[in-house]
């Protein structure tokens, strides 16, 4: 859990595996990317999900051999009942492949959290988080290419600045998440290449937040400067001895800087307004009108879901499955031509876990993140010398940045942040207080790798049939799409696409099947319902 006891506190051959596996798949989950664009959406997401899920395989077997103890804290405590609610949920949901996929994503991350603590346990902690803040800028440097116009063959340009996340939001996410990394990094690092360096990555993350027109991240950065400012008003002196006032004012300048030249520089980005970036400051706390109106009815009729369905939600995943039913046809989330939510998530973190998990695993979910934030919090008092408290404060920044964000956006249910996030917080933020210590004996020690590694290789499992069947769906024959259903069943696209298929060649019955299966997807959708009305049997 949050505090691994073994035979000695030096990094092991497991440890510096686990470092690998997260710099390797963090690295996965930004740049990851395939060419099936009838899969528009998902052609970024399922390579970013295969890699977290190879990561937590890879990091959490490996975090668990060997181990005797686990002292487990408030955080981890809580993180294990949202996982079990989580799981409780998925066994009661309509669409059990959304379910599955899901829940797997919470575990993987969950496991990546818990291997980040064991390496800060063993020193490691700075070094992983540095590394974390080198993947953000990667990632914000590919928004800036695509801004610039570097062709980028995968990119999506509806969506641009996207870069390799597909869309310019997924990227402003990250990018104002990696913000308190950089920032640390510029006033911890000793060496004056590597203060260049993130300097550099904070003007280039800054460019790309302010090019995004990304008002979550914006309004997201508002909020937690107000906050750091009260943090270091109020206590001991944050930036004291090693670190110098001058650093400080230099990573302020260097954002500053970045902002500037984002709207100095002429970019190819096809903006409809001719101010688009003062419409989108003045429209940060705008909720009359435009895409913030129509969030705000869709967490209306998501709260109405919620409250129909208050101990375990509809599922993990299944927002999509139920929301038609609680919204009007008119409702902006909705896409008209299909009947179906336009996104497979609400635009909110915690939309998603009250209406999909239930209050209670909304209430342990909130528990863990108030845990982990006060003892970053609690941190920043403690008798540590002055790198570590600030390192303290940015893992927890970190992922309250993500949490603000997560308030207005899918921010922490996709697997490029989640992965950056949550493993920066088990880098930086200090062990919490102790809840109960565990023994392991060979036999508990031993189920607890079999659950890891079988939930965590169920899921590399999945997410590489998902991406197998999207490249068999792209060469649209009878036997690649039937190929495909059976692959990922769990594709709604595939099974209505394999129907038609069917139709169009007289197998009704093959077609009845197909329609059915994409019908028990998506129970309230009206495709597969006017399929079978054309092939009765």
């Amino acid at each position: 859990m949050h505090e691994f006891k073994t035979a000695t506190s030096e990094p092991t051959a497991a440890d510096y595996l686990i470092l690998a596996a997260l710099t390797a798949g963090a690295f996965g989950c930004v740049l990851a990317v395939f060419p099936f664009r009838s899969f528009d959406l998902d052609r970024f997401l399922a390579p970013k999900e295969f890699a977290l899920h190879a990561v937590a395989l890879i990091a959490g077997i490996a975090s668990l051999v060997g181990v005797r103890r686990l002292t487990v804290t408030t955080a981890d405590a809580a993180l294990l009942a949202w996982l079990m609610l989580s799981l409780i949920s998925a066994i009661f949901a309509t669409n059990h492949f959304a379910a599955i996929r899901a829940f797997t994503i919470s575990f993987s991350t969950a496991v990546v959290f818990w291997s980040a603590s064991r390496l800060a346990a063993r020193g490691l902690g700075g070094v992983l988080a540095a590394l974390m803040a080198t993947v953000v800028v990667v990632g914000a440097l590919t928004a800036l290419a695509q801004a610039y116009g570097f062709r980028m063959e995968f990119a999506t340009l509806s969506r641009a600045p996207g870069g390799t996340f597909g869309n310019r939001n997924f990227m402003a996410h990250l990018a104002a998440a990696g913000i308190p990394l950089l920032i640390w990094r510029s006033l911890a690092v000793r060496s004056r290449i590597s203060w260049a360096i993130s300097i550099l990555g904070l003007g280039i993350c800054a460019a790309a937040i302010v090019l995004s027109r990304t008002r979550a991240a914006w309004l997201a950065l508002m909020i937690w400067g107000v906050l750091t400012l009260v943090a270091v008003w109020r206590g001991p002196s944050l930036v004291g001895g090693t670190v110098t006032a001058g650093r400080l004012w230099s990573s302020a300048g260097a954002v500053l800087a970045g902002a500037a030249l984002a709207l100095a520089l002429p970019n190819v980005l096809d903006w409809r307004s001719d101010n688009p970036y003062l419409d989108s400051v003045r429209s940060v706390v705008n909720y009359h009108e435009g895409s913030a109106a129509g969030r705000l009815k869709q967490y209306s009729h998501s709260a109405r879901m919620a409250m129909a369905h208050p101990l375990l939600g509809v599922g993990p995943g299944n927002w999509p499955v139920v929301y038609p039913v609680f919204a009007p046809p008119d409702d902006p989330s909705i896409s008209g031509p299909t009947g179906m939510t336009a996104n497979p998530w609400p635009s909110s973190d915690w939309v998603a876990a009250l209406a999909e998990r239930g209050i209670s695993a909304t209430v342990a979910l909130a528990v863990a993140m108030l845990a982990i934030g006060m003892a970053g919090w609690r941190a920043r008092d403690d008798e540590l010398y002055d790198g570590r408290r600030l390192a303290a404060l940015a893992g927890a920044s970190a992922l309250g940045i993500a949490l603000i964000e997560g308030g207005f956006d899918a921010v922490l249910l996709l697997a490029g942040p989640a992965i950056i996030v949550w493993t920066a917080a088990g880098a930086l933020v200090p062990r919490g207080r102790a809840w109960r210590d565990i023994g392991l004996a060979t036999g508990r020690r031993t189920l607890l790798v079999l659950c890891c590694g079988g939930v965590t290789g169920i899921a590399v499992a999945l997410s590489y049939g998902r991406i197998r069947a999207m490249s068999l769906y792209e060469v649209g024959t009878l036997a690649s799409l039937e190929r495909a259903t059976r692959l990922d069943p769990g594709s709604y696209r595939i099974q209505l696409r394999t129907a038609d298929s069917y139709l169009a060649t007289g197998q009704c019955k093959e077609a009845r099947r197909h329609a059915a299966a994409a019908r028990d997807l998506f129970p309230h959708a009206p495709g597969p319902k006017r399929l079978l009305a054309q092939c009765p049997g």
